[in-house]
């Protein structure tokens, strides 16, 4: 019966956030205009602020909202390049661990027929049985799949609950802190488009690449 209501809550929770105009709420051009509004309340509030963000970002992450991006920079606008990464970091890990436990617990069977008849899903399940901590670890470096995404296939693997955590907490510190970073610049932002350089799509790249160095040895070792 538990199981039931929590189906039905999450996509009541959706509805609501699009009901309540959630996405121009979290649009880059509102936060924009109420950033001097924002940073003047959290200077007078900081605690309230910081766990209210905290629980904000987390939900946003476990239902996987869009506006994931535009909440990384309001963060590390109000709180700074460091807190705001550590905030983001922790933040968005319990979100995506709540959103494992709740893909493991209450869709493995239906959700894992959806992503086996993806391609792009089946490729990342498929990736998961030669080395879960590395192949998680480059997906979460590597910026090249779908934040969502890369938090809802790992549920549906052979994967265990501690991994997933290390990986997520690791694998989000570089894109957090870049994000949190050009958040205390959010003025001269003017699309989202503009936030990755070439230049940090390639470290990002390499990251990643060297996240895969262990299983790379490890098959040389085989051979």
């Amino acid at each position: 019966m538990r199981k039931k209501y929590l189906i039905w809550l999450l996509p009541i929770a959706v509805a609501a956030f699009f009901l309540f105009d959630g996405p121009q709420l979290l649009s880059l051009d509102n936060i924009r205009e109420h950033r001097q509004a924002l940073a003047d309340f959290t200077d007078r509030h900081y605690l309230l602020m910081l766990i209210a963000c905290g629980i904000g970002y987390s939900l946003s992450t476990a239902l996987s909202l869009p506006g994931g991006t535009v909440l990384s920079l309001l963060l590390g606008l109000l709180f700074g390049r460091w807190m705001g990464t550590l905030l983001i970091v922790i933040s968005a890990t319990l979100g995506a661990t709540a959103l494992f436990w709740l893909a493991r617990y209450l869709l493995s069977d239906w959700a894992e027929q959806r992503l086996r008849s993806n391609t792009l899903a089946k490729k990342l399940l498929d990736g998961f049985q030669a080395d879960a901590f590395n192949y998680l670890l480059f997906l979460r470096l590597v910026p090249a799949f779908p934040f969502w995404l890369v938090n809802l296939a790992p549920a549906f693997t052979p994967v265990s609950l501690r991994i997933y955590v290390m990986t997520t907490f690791i694998g989000i510190i570089p894109g957090s802190f870049v994000f949190a970073n050009l958040g205390q610049s959010l003025g001269s932002i003017q699309r989202l488009d503009q936030l990755l350089s070439t230049q940090t799509l390639l470290a990002f790249s390499l990251l990643g690449v060297l996240s895969l160095l262990p299983v790379w040895l490890k098959y040389r070792t085989n051979d």
